[in-house]
């Protein structure tokens, strides 16, 4: 059976993916680019996400973030971007007969953005307060703070958006000297999914292409460097709960045993029908939320727990996890434990893939990280 998606070589370096999905009324194009928040050092923390927000501040075709917006939303359709630590994304999902629509609001702001100075200073503004936001948000917030612990000083445990101090202090000078040197044809993977033709596709990428061929000036993503024993933050906030993050180094996304990791953190903390959700919450009544989760990327990744509980009964908590995680190294998963957490990752999986932007950042995302592409079988 033939595979269901297509890799093509473009002009420049750039790689298109496409899969086409007939019997959907959508199509949905991802733009999407290596590098992230890990290349940043400290003078630039936070210029990635920067300039994914002024991006969509304007172009010289749609002067406005309303024109952007209004010439997707127009057609019934949505456009985003993301910016992780490992790559930014802008996606827009669009009825069929408009695809050719959502290449060309895709392309003009990649390509096009004015970065006025006037917007530069406005969305300074808007970031510090998404900064300030993520603050006040208790869950959010520990997790950076762990992040910061696992990989101690590494971008990798660096805020995306960066810091106060950075966002305050980066001109707009360097903001456009990073984005010239990282958005460049080899950095660059296009996915399409949804009702297509693929010549139709690849004769409207064809024509967008207009990014410098070679990439300057890029960081190399170094690794962080071995932990040096175990790591405890404290940080006292006025809450009703305690917000506890726990966790440890563990594979890559490169790594050849990450899916049996993901098998464990199923049988650990996923669903309510996992460990730590019958033992800690509906079993010993510690804490209304709790769950197990995986952060992977090219050179490193961790397990992590989250606990958000009572703070009177916090080290009841913390000790029940820690007996968890011991029993979870000391006895073996059941076959029953084991298959049941296969048909959850199956079934999850599955249900991601149902639309056509699951299946267009799939496809993206392998496409870009991996260099190969897995199909859901």
């Amino acid at each position: 059976m033939g595979s269901p998606h297509r890799v093509q070589a473009l002009p420049g370096g750039a790689r298109l993916v496409t899969e086409t999905m007939p019997e959907r009324h959508s199509t949905s194009v991802v733009f999407m680019f290596g590098g992230g928040s890990r290349l940043e050092d400290e003078r630039l923390a936070g210029v990635s996400h920067f300039i994914e927000h002024l991006f969509f501040k304007g172009t010289k075709r749609r002067p406005s973030s309303k024109e952007i917006a209004d010439a997707i939303e127009g057609v019934g359709g949505f456009v985003n971007a993301s910016t992780d630590k490992e790559l930014t994304a802008y996606w827009a999902r669009v009825p069929s007969e408009h695809m050719a629509l959502g290449f060309d609001v895709l392309f003009d702001i990649v390509t096009n953005s004015r970065l006025d100075p006037t917007d530069v200073e406005r969305e300074r503004m808007v970031i510090l307060e998404e900064l300030r936001m993520y603050q006040d948000q208790p869950q959010d917030h520990v997790q950076n703070l762990f992040e910061e612990l696992i990989w101690p000083g590494h971008p990798l445990g660096r805020d995306i958006a960066g810091t106060q101090e950075s966002v305050s202090r980066l001109s707009r000078d360097e903001i456009l000297e990073y984005a010239d040197a990282h958005y460049r044809l080899p950095n660059l993977v296009i996915g399409a999914a949804g009702s297509i033709n693929e010549t139709e596709v690849m004769a409207v990428v064809s024509g967008g292409l207009s990014m410098p061929p070679d990439i300057d000036g890029a960081l190399p993503a170094l690794p962080p460097s071995p932990l040096e024993g175990p790591r405890v933050l404290v940080r006292r906030r006025d809450t009703e709960q305690a917000h506890i993050c726990l966790g440890a180094r563990a594979l890559s996304y490169l790594d050849p045993d990450r899916y049996a990791l993901d098998l464990l953190n199923t049988v650990l903390g996923e669903g309510m029908s996992s460990r730590l959700f019958l033992n800690i919450r509906e079993r010993l009544g510690l804490a209304y939320d709790v769950h197990s989760f995986t952060q992977k990327h090219r050179d490193t990744g961790y397990l992590g727990v989250y606990i958000g509980v009572d703070p009177n009964k916090a080290v009841d908590a913390v000790n029940a996890v820690m007996a968890e995680l011991r029993s979870l190294g000391e006895t073996e998963v059941s076959a029953e434990d084991l298959a049941r957490a296969k048909e959850f990752t199956k079934g999850r999986l599955r249900l991601e893939l149902e639309t056509t932007n699951g299946v267009a950042f799939w496809l993206t995302y392998q496409e870009l990280l991996l260099g190969q592409i897995k199909t859901i079988e």
